[in-house]
């Protein structure tokens, strides 16, 4: 049976939102954001129009990865409330409408794990096999570290049994062993507990390292698909309509696997990261056809199954999968200071800085986002246009507290400053310009502006059912696609140049008895008998269409 036959495809039309609890907003006055501090926002999530909520880890943590170096997958970091307070997030986020997902981190364990502080004493301890070891010596790995600035190789020696253990990530982060049925168990455990609690899914992390059966017997598990094949199936039998969102930066044709090829039953969404990666090349060139060959090259995947668009994540802004010398012109464009980018791969800077402060060129990046075929993907703060803490460590840089008012801390918290989770940003993007509630106020501003988009996103189920194909224009800097689904044709055009374009298009199967409604503006565009049209644009000007007959009754 076709999951399409039982489940509530949601995720399809979905508008995803992530943030971190610790950064989003304080209530008990401690400095660090908490549980009942994000209840009492969940109402500016509701207004923004978001339909999905990711929580980045909430659970106990040694703090050595900003959350992801996990001691409990079963607890709530008391730092941030309890069970209880986050069981009333999930309540009050369903009452409007929104449903939680949280981050699955189940590639590894915090080396305080109580699984790897009992394992790691004896060979003959139960735990010891949860974790991937090996005798010999490890020749040099430091090709394959996650983090080159921080580990120089993926195996740490562990005095009191004379192994080494793998790590892919921080040697404090050390990688469970999926080929141990019992470590399989345990994490059907864990995805049934927060279930359980009223979650509607996961995002799951690192992916193809969570698969990975190196240093194992894979014998053990000769398919490690099968295996995440088997989580869909009981994350179905659990709740029908749950997902799971990989994160998997890997080449499309290979992200297709891990979709489930052509029976769409592995992991429910992945962000394409080739598209991103694609979209900042574009930027910084001007010119839409890295982005046009990356939309084009995705490969096609099962309908139960979605691709998630987003302009950047919580983690530095990577740009692996583009050649060094394209990487060089991203980091000429957006990051020339070497404090901008990050082991030599990323930037780790938020939009609104790279581009200067230009509030059409951000806008018209968020209107390219919504845009595309797949689901929305937003960081908080995006939605106001928040920089970045270039003096943070690493990745922090961008996980500053959230801007509420223009306040002592951005109204993030009443605190000391130096008791805060980090440094709120200052200079010209600072909470005194850049602000929820002075934004709320302005008709004119960025939140006002992402509303709109919201709205108008969710208006249209072309862009998250429909099929996609690029219209042929002149222009390089221009990108026109049409996204068509049932009886509804939305057009996109977006010039990612500063000179205004007249853009000429044909549009298949319309004629003088059609005309085009602007979405995000009030305008008609009429189409001439052959289906012929003109649209112009400004410098960095985008523009939605709907292909509107003459006797529709549809609203527009």
């Amino acid at each position: 049976m076709k999951i399409t036959d039982t489940a509530d495809l949601w995720w399809k039309t979905a508008v995803v939102y992530c943030l971190d609890v610790e950064t989003y907003l304080d209530w008990n006055g401690d400095g660090i954001g908490d549980l009942e501090g994000l209840a009492q926002r969940i109402d500016h999530l509701a207004d923004l129009g978001v339909t999905c909520l990711w929580l980045m880890p909430f659970y106990p943590t040694a703090e050595r990865d900003d959350g992801y170096d996990i001691t409990d997958f079963y607890g709530v970091d008391p730092r941030l409330g309890s069970h209880g307070d986050l069981v009333e997030v999930i309540r009050t986020a369903n009452d409007r409408g929104i449903r939680v997902i949280a981050d699955l981190v189940v590639n590894h364990t915090s080396i305080e794990h109580p699984w790897f502080r009992q394992g790691r004493r004896s060979r003959d301890d139960p735990f010891h096999d949860f974790y991937v070891w090996r005798d010999d010596e490890p020749p040099d790995t430091s090709d394959q570290v996650v983090f080159p600035d921080q580990e120089d190789s993926v195996w740490t020696f562990n005095e009191p049994t004379g192994e080494w253990y793998l790590h892919r990530f921080y040697k404090e982060q050390p990688d469970l062993d999926v080929t141990n049925p019992r470590v399989r168990d345990e994490v059907a455990k864990i995805m049934g507990f927060w279930l359980q609690l009223g979650l509607s899914g996961f995002r799951v992390d690192a992916v193809p390292f969570f698969l990975e059966t190196e240093g194992t017997d894979a014998d053990d598990l000769p398919d490690p698909h099968e295996y995440l094949r088997a989580l869909r199936s009981f994350l179905g039998r659990r709740t029908g309509s749950g997902i799971l969102l990989g994160e998997v930066n890997l080449p499309h044709e290979q992200q297709r696997d891990f979709f489930g090829g052509d029976d769409g039953d592995e992991l429910t969404m992945l962000f394409d990261f080739i598209g991103m990666q694609a979209m900042y090349l574009s930027l910084a060139r001007a010119d839409a056809g890295p982005l046009v060959t990356a939309l084009t090259e995705r490969p096609f995947v099962d309908p139960d199954s979605q691709w998630a668009t987003f302009v950047r994540n919580h983690d530095e802004l990577t740009l692996d999968k583009l050649s060094d010398d394209e990487r060089q012109e991203v980091f000429a464009a957006f990051g020339p200071e070497e404090r901008m980018q990050v082991y030599g791969r990323g930037l780790r800077r938020r939009l609104p800085p790279m581009l200067d402060g230009d509030p059409r060129r951000v806008r018209m990046v968020y209107s390219l986002l919504f845009s595309l075929p797949g689901t929305p993907v937003l960081f908080y703060g995006e939605e106001i246009g928040m920089g970045e803490d270039l003096s943070a460590e690493g990745r922090l840089a961008v996980r500053t507290p959230m801007q509420w008012t223009n306040g002592v801390n951005g109204g993030f918290s009443p605190a000391e400053p130096d008791r805060l989770p980090g440094p709120v940003v200052s200079g010209g993007f600072s909470p005194e310009f850049v602000n929820v509630a002075d934004q709320r106020r302005d008709e004119d501003s960025l939140l006002s502006f992402m509303k709109l988009l919201v709205r108008r996103y969710r208006e249209s189920p072309e862009l998250g059912w429909g099929s996609f194909r690029i219209l042929e224009q002149p222009h390089p800097s221009v990108l026109a696609h049409v996204c068509e689904w049932d009886d509804g044709t939305l057009l996109a055009v977006h010039n990612l140049g500063p000179e205004p374009r007249t853009v000429p298009l044909s549009l298949d199967g319309c004629d003088a008895s059609h005309h085009l409604e602007d979405l995000l503006v009030t305008q008609s565009t009429a189409i001439g008998a052959d289906g012929a049209v003109e649209l112009t644009l400004d410098g960095y000007g985008y523009r939605w269409l709907r292909v509107v007959a003459e006797d529709s009754r549809r609203l527009v």
